[in-house]
């Protein structure tokens, strides 16, 4: 679609060269109205807006913008007045829109029916993709959820309806894969309530991962704070080639960052190097980022993401984002507040894990490394798929490998699944033959779904305990999330190498140099894949799953039963006394890594992602207590017996007696997931304190009402024994800024004074005064009303 001023230069032109002389009306040169999505044909990208404060900013700053200050910035709600300073003031910001998986979203609807605004105030969807275990294969996973979440389901689609929420039904496909095709493009802000929403950065987008009381918020109509962040630049020279994939550029990063080398600032890549990737490969890259710690990542709008735009059938936001390209990429000159250069034509495919995304290891070196420490290197099942890999080159690639051994007679050694990332690629591959590569190979097509990425996997291979090693093209392989056994040695790789790997049954196989033996006993060597990036006919998008909100959704009924064991209407959390926290007892003091999968496991646990007494038994179950070094057993400090944590919160709850928990370094790592702030209220925690925070669980706890603390001395961690009491002082001048201080007084009646430090700015201060950010939201309405 041509401009409308190039439009009316036309017609001006046509018609001076004639004898008559019309009036082009002024309305034909301004820009033509885009829609964000053909879902939303009467929502419109505003860049014009986007372009107004950015100028604002960079007048104030006198200086070069980065592409994600620019994006950002251009986001805020007062340009003129907002205090700037990366890594220190807190952003008040006017995101686009709201996404929301079904896992997330039925917390995140149950909060904004406790709001009682009447709909949403930004364009928001649901997406079904959670609550799928994978089983026995695709459709018959499909219609089991079905059967088995349906109250869920018909919660979120009448809800979504009531409030005027997009609803995308189970088999749709996993959220990110869908927003990358229909929601995210160059220059958008998107918040959604999953950790890996950071995915439409490879679409130039700004999509930060929340807490379900964010997205309430941006629901809501009421600016969305957060604290400004830093720029690390990742420079990208050289080019991709051979074995070498845009997952092995964040499997590096992650190497060189660690999980939480990320943590308040957003990963910008720029430089030669990144015309070499793909869309969908840039997606992959941004996807990832979450396991970093970062707030978001973003690539520069470039000709592959026009492409993707076009095939994806939104060529007139790509039109549209040439005219604005100077706002949709960096500035020369910006400065990072720190650069790591990675030469792509000298990278070589790697493979990270196990138990941690951030342990890098080059797949030339996995075989040896394996055998020295002690990990099994048979490899039992190959993993292809999730929100992260499964794009249709990730899987043109994987059957471009499995294609070779068919060829010469071979399967899969290891047990193999794949899963498709939304029901336009899965309609795709099955008509573009290469989900029959795949099954053929030995593959199991599963349902366009997260799946075993989450823990949904119904594993039958092997007996919880038993050690064992799984490859994955995953985002994550925390201990037991994939299938909850604590001894399965999980690794994350390329959808490419998990298949090579899968073809070969073991860690010690180089496809780079190692052969092969055929079924005639010949040697081969894998070729490296090549594969088309996008399908050269269009997208089949296969069946129609998507389920439009009314334009009056006001006599929409939402069930929410009392009886139900899956939901439950919010009750609001109790306020703040005016008063000093005293002698709180020490629920657990955590020993090491402590992520949102041991706080609030997911797995089985997500059926009870509605129904927060349900899910508040799972409180904790798998962090290590330092004083035993076991999970879900700390002592009861009323009773000295030994129990379950959740029991032991749930008593001192029953008691009255307020308590916290100690934690270590980068304490709520990983997921989205609220819960984990929500159980801990709701079983009457108080205080979480540890030596540093990750971005979104830090959050997310000050949401809630609770308080969110760090050591001001990271050693003084060892000062506190579980035995203790712990008292918060200075609650009354609780200001920004202001340390707190914690006495800790020990069991023969000595007593120290430690100093600690928050984050919290004056409206979060509120948060806590009202119990949490949704009282606070209430109280401002009456006042309003």
């Amino acid at each position: 679609m041509a401009p409308y001023c190039v439009l009316a230069a036309r017609l001006r032109h046509a018609l001076n060269s004639g004898v008559r002389r019309y009036h082009v009306a002024p309305v034909l040169c301004q820009r033509a109205k885009v829609a964000m999505s053909h879902f939303e044909p009467n929502e419109y990208i505003n860049y014009e807006k986007l372009e107004k404060n950015i100028n604002i900013v960079r007048k104030r700053l006198d200086r070069p913008l980065t592409l994600s200050e620019k994006i950002v910035y251009g986001h805020l709600d007062d340009p003129a007045k907002q205090e700037i300073e990366r890594g220190k003031t807190y952003l008040r910001l006017r995101p686009d829109r709201v996404a929301m998986q079904d896992a997330t979203a039925q917390m995140a609807m149950l909060q904004f029916i406790s709001s009682g605004l009447p709909k949403v105030a930004v364009p928001s969807t649901i997406h079904c993709d959670h609550l799928i275990e994978a089983q026995a294969g695709g459709e018959k996973d499909l219609q089991r959820a079905k059967d088995i979440n349906q109250e869920v389901y018909n919660f979120l689609s009448t809800a979504g309806a009531k409030y005027g929420v997009g609803f995308w039904k189970p088999g749709s496909g996993i959220i990110h894969q869908i927003i990358l095709e229909n929601y995210s493009y160059p220059g958008v802000m998107l918040i959604g309530t999953d950790s890996h929403t950071p995915n439409g950065g490879g679409l130039g987008g700004i999509c930060i991962g929340v807490g379900g009381a964010d997205a309430v918020d941006v629901m809501a109509g009421i600016p969305w704070e957060l604290k400004c962040p830093k720029v690390i630049g990742v420079k990208l020279t050289g080019k991709l080639s051979g074995w070498t994939s845009p997952k092995d550029v964040i499997l590096k990063v992650a190497g060189i960052l660690t999980v939480k080398g990320g943590t308040g600032a957003i990963i910008e890549y720029h430089g030669p190097g990144v015309d070499s990737i793909s869309c969908t490969g840039m997606a992959t890259i941004c996807n990832m980022g979450a396991e970093i710690g970062a707030t978001t990542s973003i690539f520069p709008y470039n000709d592959r993401m026009k492409k993707y735009l076009g095939k994806t059938g939104r060529a007139d936001i790509a039109t549209l984002a040439d005219e604005f390209k100077q706002h949709l990429v960096p500035d020369s000159g910006c400065q990072y507040d720190q650069v790591i250069e990675i030469n792509l034509s000298e990278l070589k495919p790697h493979i990270n894990g196990p138990f941690t995304p951030d342990l890098a290891h080059p797949v030339s070196d996995i075989g040896a490394v394996a055998e020295k420490e002690g990990w099994p290197v048979d490899i039992r099942v190959g993993l292809i798929g999730s929100c992260t890999n499964s794009s249709y080159e990730d899987m043109g690639r994987s059957a471009a490998v499995a294609k070779q051994a068919l060829a010469h007679g071979l399967k899969c050694k290891s047990k193999f699944t794949i899963t498709p990332g939304s029901e336009q690629i899965r309609a795709t591959i099955e008509r573009d033959g290469y989900a029959k590569i795949l099954r053929e190979v030995g593959g199991l097509v599963l349902a366009n779904a997260c799946g075993p990425c989450i823990g949904q996997w119904d594993r039958k291979d092997i007996k919880k305990g038993e050690k064992n090693t799984i490859v994955t093209s995953y985002n994550r392989n925390f201990t037991g999330r994939n299938d909850a056994n604590p001894e399965t040695h999980a690794f994350v790789t390329s959808p490419e190498i998990v298949t090579a790997l899968s073809i070969a049954g073991t860690l010690k196989f180089n496809p780079e140099t190692d052969y092969l033996t055929g079924a005639d006993g010949k040697k081969f060597k894998l070729e490296a894949p090549d594969a088309d990036e996008l399908p050269k006919l269009e997208f089949d998008p296969g069946q129609d799953t998507y389920q439009y909100p009314p334009k009056d959704g006001s006599g929409q009924h939402v069930d929410v039963s009392p009886t139900s064991q899956r939901l439950q209407l919010l009750e609001p959390f109790d306020k703040w006394d005016g008063k000093d926290l005293e002698d709180m007892l020490i629920l657990i003091k955590v020993k090491g890594k402590c992520t949102t999968d041991h706080i609030s496991a997911a797995g089985p646990w997500l059926k009870f992602r509605g129904h927060l007494d349900n899910i508040s038994n799972n409180l904790l179950i798998g962090a290590i207590n330092i004083e035993n070094g076991k999970a879900n057993s700390v002592r009861n400090a009323l009773t000295q017996e030994f129990g379950p944590v959740p029991d032991t919160a749930r008593y001192y709850k029953k008691m009255g007696v307020k308590w916290a928990v100690v934690g270590d370094e980068n304490y709520g790592e990983g997921s989205s997931r609220e819960h984990a702030a929500l159980e801990p209220r709701h079983l009457g925690g108080r205080v979480i304190i540890t030596k540093s925070f990750a971005r979104i669980h830090e959050t997310n706890l000050k949401k809630q009402g609770l308080l969110p603390l760090t050591f001001a001395d990271p050693a003084d961690y060892n000062k506190i024994h579980p035995v203790d009491k712990l008292s918060i002082v200075g609650l009354k001048d609780f200001a920004p800024g202001k340390p707190l201080k914690c006495i800790i007084k020990h069991p023969n009646g000595s007593q120290e004074t430690i100093m600690l430090n928050h984050t919290f700015n004056e409206s979060q201060i509120e948060w806590f005064q009202a119990g949490s950010a949704l009282n606070r939201m209430k109280e401002l309405q009456q006042k309003s009303s």
